[in-house]
């Protein structure tokens, strides 16, 4: 059987990891959490498992990522967020992958959880990810808050059964603080691409996001919540342009 090393990188995440750490331990042969100096009690829960605990300075998301998959002692590394969870079915596919492994990474579907609901339509599922890979075949790679894992040219790859069970917002409260903090970080990194916000860009995008997660990926089968997730998706990148305009004539966002 092959080896597996878990690798998640944390930052105050008390209320997540004991979550995620159960969902991983009858599969992993190793867990290494990589934290950002928490001050709370992440690395306390941390040491009640069998945990490798590594406090690292945040990088940001890509170097923080490839710094934490570069401690891993087996090449087959699964990357998770503390934030998330395996079900059942994924955590089972995972340990049958591990007998018969014949792929250089494998996607898996993500589902999050928003205030309370399970979000099953939309532009948030499903959420293909490539989380479970042979680390000599890729990187972390594209740019902050919108990083992927890059598999080498000519790398094969897979789908696996089951979900990642994502928990993000508790609270609207909770979503509009990120939402104000990650449009920033995209407006700043499409700044930095030399990317140009037009005005068809501010206007017509957010239309085009809005249409394509109600109708056409049915948000609206998701009720209530489905259809505020629309909004606020096609108002992030409203928002994300108008502030992304901002930089291009060289003031402050």
């Amino acid at each position: 059987m092959n080896k597996l090393s878990v690798v998640i990188i944390t930052f105050n995440e008390e209320k997540n990891i004991e979550r995620c750490l159960l969902s991983v331990k009858d599969i992993a042969d190793e867990i290494i959490v990589v934290d950002s100096l928490s001050t709370d009690s992440t690395k306390s829960i941390c040491q009640k498992y069998n945990v490798r605990f590594t406090e690292q300075p945040f990088l940001g998301y890509i170097e923080q990522k490839n710094f934490a998959a570069s401690l891993a002692i087996f090449d087959l590394v699964l990357s998770l967020d503390a934030d998330e969870a395996l079900d059942e079915t994924l955590a089972n596919s995972i340990a049958d992958v591990k007998i018969n492994w014949d792929k250089d990474g494998y996607f898996m579907n993500r589902v999050t959880n928003y205030c309370g609901k399970w979000i099953r339509h939309g532009a948030w599922y499903p959420d293909k990810k490539l989380r479970l890979w042979n680390r000599t075949k890729g990187t972390w790679a594209g740019v902050n808050i919108h990083e992927w894992y890059q598999m080498t040219p000519g790398s094969t790859t897979g789908h696996l059964e089951g979900d990642i069970l994502h928990f993000s917002y508790e609270s609207i409260e909770a979503h509009v603080a990120q939402f104000n903090k990650f449009t920033s970080l995209s407006a700043i990194e499409m700044n930095k691409s030399g990317i140009k916000a037009s005005m068809s860009k501010i206007y017509l995008n957010p239309l085009v996001n809005f249409f394509k997660g109600f109708f056409l990926r049915l948000g609206f089968l998701d009720g209530y919540y489905g259809t505020m997730i629309c909004f606020f998706n096609a108002f992030a990148t409203y928002t994300k342009y108008l502030k992304l305009r901002q930089l291009n004539k060289g003031l402050r966002i």
